[in-house]
């Protein structure tokens, strides 16, 4: 999300394990499939320890719904994991946090960065203790991690694009954009702003940088409402903070307006969390990518347990409807789905914004 938290397409097929392809992994022990049944690279099945679970925040509704499926996730994939720590939107504070883990005595770590470059402090002192480390909705710049766990933010940024594009045949639109510290908020900002100008050239793209602080985009907006009242259409990179604030501060100008009444603005958000649905129902906004809590915290723990059992993995299809791709810095990254969600499929129990209260 990722709000700090918080984009490579991603391909929704599901390839199943067959024979032939078992055996194929079998003989390259190193190096298994993409497939999560995959073998363990010393052939020993250990892997037991403390895991250390670090967040990156817990002041969005995202994060919070992620906290809460940690525990139970560890729980089904028979995973120790401490309480979670909780790094306050302080990315000098996380790389502490990391050390005050690692000198517990933590066998694993799974870490949600909050800059994807200052977070190579805490990986290279993992790697220094022989720590394994799996990074959840951000990808370090450098440093060593067994596997990011990640939707793909740039096909956040293009659907946002896509519809807004087939809503507005012209005039204004603004992104809300999160940090750009963040590979997260780089990748969302860039992909929805090539995509307008690429596809959608009659509109123009206003940009409010925000750093996923509600404040900030609250105030931001406001300015940027005065000094352009014909706005058409918004982009909120990450719902779980910049939803309550900019339906505030449209209502406050008398701008909120349902969708279908004259004057609607257009809006697009970015977690899939409880409040975004409920807003969709209610016509204030119309559409928001769900960013997967619940993925993230079950193959968080998946990936931390076979990272600590030896196991390894390499590019290719899963067998849970995600790719494994490998980014330029050579990390391997599983894509999970993150569909885009309107009025028409809101109500789907399937989605993991319709199980949490």
């Amino acid at each position: 999300m990722s709000p700090r938290t918080a984009s490579t397409r991603l391909r929704k097929r599901r390839i199943p394990l067959r024979a032939a392809a078992a055996a194929a992994c079998a003989t390259f022990v190193l190096a298994a499939c993409g497939s999560t049944e995959d073998s363990v690279a010393s052939g020993d099945e250990g892997g037991e320890g403390k895991v250390g679970v670090i967040l990156p925040l817990l002041t969005s509704p995202f994060w919070q719904s992620y906290n809460d499926y940690v525990p139970k996730m560890a729980k089904s994939e028979d995973v120790d994991a401490l309480k979670t720590v909780n790094s306050n939107s302080d990315p000098s504070q996380q790389i502490t946090d990391i050390n005050n883990q690692l000198n517990q005595g933590v066998k694993g770590l799974v870490v949600a960065p909050l800059d994807s470059a200052a977070i190579s402090a805490g990986l290279d002192q993992a790697e220094r203790k022989g720590v394994p480390v799996v990074a959840v909705d951000v990808a370090p710049e450098k440093g060593k991690v067994a596997m990011v766990v990640r939707a793909n933010n740039v096909s956040y940024g293009e659907k946002a694009c896509e519809y807004l594009g087939k809503q507005i045949p012209s005039g204004k639109v603004v992104q809300i954009m999160g940090d750009l510290a963040s590979v997260n908020g780089r990748d969302r900002s860039e992909a929805f702003r090539s995509c307008v100008k690429k596809n959608y050239p009659n509109l123009k793209v206003l940009e409010i940088p925000a750093k996923w602080e509600s404040d900030t985009a609250a105030s931001k907006l406001d300015t940027l409402l005065n000094a352009n009242p014909d706005i058409k259409g918004i982009y909120m990179q990450a719902g779980g903070v910049y939803l309550a604030p900019t339906l505030q501060t449209l209502k406050s100008k008398g701008m909120l307006k349902k969708a279908g009444e004259k004057g609607h603005i257009s809006i697009v958000s970015n977690d899939g969390i409880p409040q975004e649905y409920d807003a969709i129902r209610k016509g204030q906004i119309d559409a928001t990518v769900s960013q997967p809590a619940d993925l993230y915290a079950k193959y968080g723990m998946y990936y931390i347990k076979a990272a600590m059992q030896g196991k390894t993995f390499k590019p290719g299809p899963t067998d849970h409807d995600s790719e494994i791709v490998k980014l330029p810095s050579g990390i391997l990254e599983d894509q999970l789905p993150a569909p885009l969600v309107t009025k028409e499929n809101v109500d789907d129990p399937k989605l993991w914004g319709n199980t949490v209260g």
